[in-house]
């Protein structure tokens, strides 16, 4: 085993060399946290410190289940995300199948760049230009619909339609960067299936169906994997700066929720017991999905 280790290390010691900062970087701000947790079974005082502070075991994931917005703000995570996820996830899937069709090398790359600079916007100059863009005085959605003949809509102020902007605006900002993914695995498709492909008589459509989805399959399932794991992990930024009273009915999730309770009424405690208990749901929904996709087809994260 010894002798393995060391052939290894010298074979690839110069590959382990570049991931070292990665390494260090995971320990120092992503496993050297976690020791925090414990103040999810503590009643923490900044001032007393962790160790020192009362130990009250399952009491604020028990305040958090018999909260009486509990079931509220679930659904209204778990219905952000799934909806993000219906819709978002196969939206740079037909952006990459639709470019990959493009044989004008210029327009593709004009695509491309376009699609690609909203992901490099932050999420307060986005809200921004929605919350402009739907504003019912001179918003240009307004202008358009009142000249249509038809009366401004406060979009910002109804909770009906608060979902349907969040999960618009995602794909708008995100559909281009998640479309390179795609790309790159087309690039391993091989060139003779769709020739032979051609030879049996397939169209287009055929060999896209037959040939470009099944070559990119393995990818969209690991996609769809993290996905899922991030159902009830909705971005916290996007929505605080979105929201307002009026939509809190669909709009209020458990990040918002955690934001009040954590850094507003300085209940830490409380908010990282949240945390930790989404947490260990999402482990739980990404560990299903990958389960059923090895099992079913094959393909899995592990």
């Amino acid at each position: 085993m010894t002798a393995s280790l060391s052939k290894t290390w010298r074979k690839s010691k110069y590959l382990w060399l570049l991931f070292l900062p990665c390494l260090v970087y995971f320990i120092l701000f992503r496993y050297a946290p976690m020791f925090g947790l414990v103040i999810t079974f503590k009643n923490y005082n900044t001032f007393k410190g962790i160790m020192a502070s009362e130990w009250v075991g399952l009491k604020y994931y028990r305040m958090f289940l018999e909260n009486p917005d509990f079931f509220l703000l679930l659904r209204n995570t778990f219905l952000l995300g799934a909806y993000k996820l219906l819709f978002s996830f196969p939206a740079p899937i037909a952006l990459a199948l639709l470019l990959n069709e493009v044989r004008t090398v210029l327009f593709k790359k004009f695509v491309q760049t376009v699609s690609y600079l909203p992901h490099f916007i932050s999420n307060v100059i986005v809200a921004s230009m929605v919350i402009m863009f739907l504003s019912p005085t001179g918003g240009l959605i307004n202008q358009m619909i009142k000249a249509l003949g038809f009366q401004p809509i406060n979009f910002m102020m109804e909770p009906g339609m608060f979902r349907t902007v969040y999960v618009i605006s995602e794909i708008w900002q995100h559909i281009g960067w998640e479309t390179i993914i795609y790309l790159a695995a087309l690039t391993a498709v091989d060139p003779q299936l769709y020739e032979a492909a051609g030879i049996d008589g397939a169209n287009r459509w055929r060999k896209l169906w037959h040939v470009t989805v099944p070559g990119i399959a393995p990818a969209i399932v690991i996609v769809f994997i993290l996905n899922v794991g991030k159902v009830l992990e909705i971005g916290f930024e996007k929505v605080f700066l979105m929201y307002n009273p009026a939509t809190y009915g669909t709009a209020d999730i458990i990040s918002t929720y955690v934001y009040r309770v954590g850094l507003e009424q300085g209940n830490f405690s409380y908010a990282a017991a949240i945390d930790l208990f989404m947490g260990i749901i999402s482990l739980i929904f990404i560990w299903t999905a990958n389960t059923i996709s090895r099992r079913v087809g094959e393909t899995s994260l592990w």
